[in-house]
């Protein structure tokens, strides 16, 4: 995540102390060193909706692979004892899962901060108590567009609504709760709508997230934005970050190439603030996967983050969760942790690696078939990275 208003409006959020904060990183990865990754658990692949872009390819099947309550609460027990901070409850549809509040309960006995990431279409009021009483720190609600621009690319006539009346039943009662939206070519242009909604509904938080080839997204590489495109929507998330200031948090997800940009346009404008942003911007690291970002799937298999499932580390049903993630025999594993020597292509010889750190290496493996392939979503300039015009993609 790059906290754009962190860096363009100096404000703080939780998430920033874990983002930004030098004294706790190791410098050599990025790595929060007293601290586990922060872990999303897709604890079902059960969901009400079927999304085109889903990379869990849920859908309203039931699983018997599905962790026990059991399992699950040994694995968060797991995760406590290895000081991991957060833990995002995803899926499929986190709601749809019976034992969804012992779980988030039992979190937050063992100091681990819970997120819930949702579609927002069962939260109704009595849902939004027990989300509230449970102690849900956040919840995030995914919207990709106005009515049914949204109901269209959710598969669900009436989600757009109920999702809408979730956002309003948690800010009644004074659960925190924001927006999600994934950029593509199917809701490029509702952009600004989305920045009206959150202005309407007085939303203080939205994450725009870059389309990843994973799941059912698989099959929408071709249905990305181009690269004009991205760096106009970088233009607009910049100029309404800095009309909304300390209003509204906005971050951008998945695509490192937005930190460059970010760095690059105030440059010319605002050097002393260009200057801070970079030092903020090296703190981070760029991408995290595998360093401070992993991923439980529900069958508790164990991935870098929760795109890469083609990459399994282990299971938590077979071996603790610090064991898997600090064992370097698997080579993926190994390298995401230090991959700079291990890039190619554009990525391998980019001015900004200190920054960027290879951005998303599921986007290349996608397209090349090379895990560690050069990420076709950056849209920056051969001229922008430093890199020869014949360097190409690979």
């Amino acid at each position: 995540m790059i906290g754009i208003s962190k860096l363009l409006c100096a404000n703080e959020s939780y998430g920033d102390k874990l983002r930004y904060v030098s004294e706790a990183k190791d410098q050599r990865n990025g790595a929060t060193t007293s601290l586990g990754p922060v872990v999303v658990f897709n604890c079902t692949k059960t969901c009400n909706l079927s999304c085109k872009h889903c990379y869990a390819g849920a859908d309203e099947k039931k699983y018997k692979e599905e962790l026990s309550t059991e399992e699950a609460l040994n694995f968060i027990s797991d995760l406590s004892d290895f000081k991991v901070p957060v833990i995002i409850f995803s899926g499929g549809e986190p709601l749809i899962r019976k034992d969804i509040f012992k779980l988030i309960e039992f979190a937050k006995k063992n100091n681990i901060r819970s997120t819930l990431s949702t579609n927002g279409t069962l939260i109704d009021e009595v849902m939004a108590e027990r989300i509230k009483k449970a102690g849900v720190s956040y919840v995030g609600v995914s919207i990709d567009g106005i009515g049914e621009k949204n109901d269209d690319f959710r598969g669900k006539r009436g989600a757009y609504e109920k999702a809408l009346q979730g956002i309003r039943n948690c800010k009644k009662i004074g659960q925190r709760v924001g927006l999600r939206f994934t950029i593509n070519r199917y809701n490029y242009k509702e952009l600004e709508k989305i920045f009206q909604l959150v202005e309407d509904e007085k939303i203080d938080r939205v994450c725009f997230y870059h389309l990843v080839y994973s799941g059912r997204g698989s099959s929408m590489i071709d249905k990305d934005i181009s690269k004009e495109e991205a760096r106009a929507a970088m233009d607009l998330i910049i100029d309404k970050t800095i009309e909304l200031g300390k209003k509204v948090e906005i971050l951008t997800v998945d695509n490192h190439a937005d930190a460059v940009y970010l760095y690059l346009k105030m440059r010319s404008k605002d050097k002393e603030k260009a200057d801070n942003i970079l030092k903020l911007l090296k703190i981070n690291g760029g991408n995290r996967s595998g360093i401070a970002i992993a991923d439980i799937d529900y069958r508790g298999n164990v991935h870098p983050d929760q795109f890469t499932a083609s990459h399994t580390l282990g299971n938590i049903k077979e071996r603790k969760f610090k064991d898997i993630w600090t064992d370097y025999s698997n080579n993926i594993m190994k390298g995401l942790k230090d991959r700079k020597s291990l890039l190619k292509g554009r990525c391998k010889n980019c001015n900004w690696l200190s920054i960027c750190n290879g951005n998303f290496r599921t986007r290349a493996e996608a397209v090349t078939g090379d895990f560690w392939a050069s990420d076709p979503a950056c849209y920056l300039t051969n001229s922008e990275i430093g890199v020869s015009n014949n360097e190409g993609l690979i």
